[in-house]
């Protein structure tokens, strides 16, 4: 199927069919959705060089995809793609991924900016004072950021999660089940989103005189062989946290086994919480102990994003669209009371 046949399928001209494949305004919602129906059912994709040429894009999104041993296998971030993904797909953009070490970053992306290569960037794995946000702001490109950076300048385009209100949320749970030796095994040191549940565990906890113990928190990757090393540093020592909050079920995967080897229960002999990310190989609901978890999915962020970049490439938007989701506090029977 080529563009004329597409063309004489539904009665509309060449040009038409382009400008609603490409998403340009002057189409009316109702044509938009019977091309892009059209173009799904026959299989048809734009030849990328022609429309190169017709609108001066190239159709590609890019993102530099950092190396280092803490993001490689991370099932967070392929989830997160995933969505990305599969929403530029369905506006025929495709993916152009550069793997950079975390020291040459900052020049990946200058050169991924300056290469004529993509029509807009996607940035991840936020840090505190992230200088990658000046850099891209810097230069004539759309781009879009996937969490925050607390300390940067707060004019840019991002999509968050309210990591801080999820993990208070959480925390004041805890508190009002009478525990006051809460314990945190949280993700890698220096990334904004660590920062912000650390910030909201502190909150609650302060609201109740109390402060979190530096001998109960963990930085580290999120894999449940590390989930199991940390729960089991914390839980031999003198006074071990009655409760545990988890960055990811993939930590908590690992508290548990560590739970198990010691005869302990979740939600009797210790309380746990976990971040849930609606990972489809890690479903709460189907711990042995069902997981107390607060909730928002990876996959429904990435086609989030990828809407929001290709929105800001197709028709040149230029205010730093911003959204911050609220994560949802699931009560399962991995809570329960402060053991006496």
């Amino acid at each position: 199927m080529n563009l004329k046949q597409l063309s004489q399928l539904l009665g509309l001209s060449q040009t038409t069919i382009s400008r609603a494949l490409n998403g340009y305004p002057e189409v009316n919602a109702e044509t938009r959705q019977r091309v892009l129906q059209a173009a799904k059912d026959t299989g048809y994709r734009p030849n990328l060089t022609a429309r190169r040429l017709a609108t001066g894009k190239t159709g590609s999104i890019g993102l530099v995809m950092p190396t280092a041993p803490a993001h490689q296998s991370d099932m967070h971030f392929g989830e997160f793609l995933s969505g990305l993904g599969e929403e530029a797909a369905r506006h025929s953009f495709h993916m152009l991924i550069m793997p950079a070490d975390p020291s040459n970053e900052e020049d990946a992306l200058r050169w991924l900016a300056g290469s004529g290569n993509v029509d807009g960037i996607y940035l991840a794995y936020m840090r505190e004072r992230d200088p990658r946000i000046a850099l891209l702001k810097s230069f004539n490109i759309p781009f879009m950021v996937h969490g925050r950076s607390f300390g940067a300048d707060a004019d840019y385009p991002f999509l968050d999660v309210d990591n801080e209100g999820a993990f208070y949320d959480a925390t004041k749970l805890l508190l009002q089940l009478g525990h006051n030796r809460i314990g945190l095994l949280n993700g890698p040191e220096g990334l904004d989103f660590t920062y912000r549940r650390k910030a909201g565990v502190e909150k609650a906890l302060t609201e109740y005189g109390l402060a979190l113990r530096a001998d109960c928190l963990r930085h580290s990757a999120m894999t449940d062989e590390i989930g199991f090393l940390n729960m089991e540093e914390l839980l031999s020592q003198k006074n071990p946290p009655t409760a545990i909050l988890c960055a990811s079920t993939t930590l908590a995967l690992g508290a548990i086994r560590s739970l198990n080897q010691r005869g302990l229960k979740p939600g009797k002999d210790v309380s746990l919480i976990a971040h849930d990310d609606v990972l489809p190989l890690l479903k709460p609901h189907n711990f042995s102990v069902p997981l107390t978890t607060t909730r928002s999915s990876l996959r429904a962020a990435g086609i989030r994003v990828a809407q929001r970049l290709i929105n800001r490439i197709s028709f040149d938007e230029v205010e730093p669209v911003q959204e911050l989701w609220k994560a949802e506090l699931v009560v399962r029977a991995s809570t329960g009371p402060a053991p006496v």
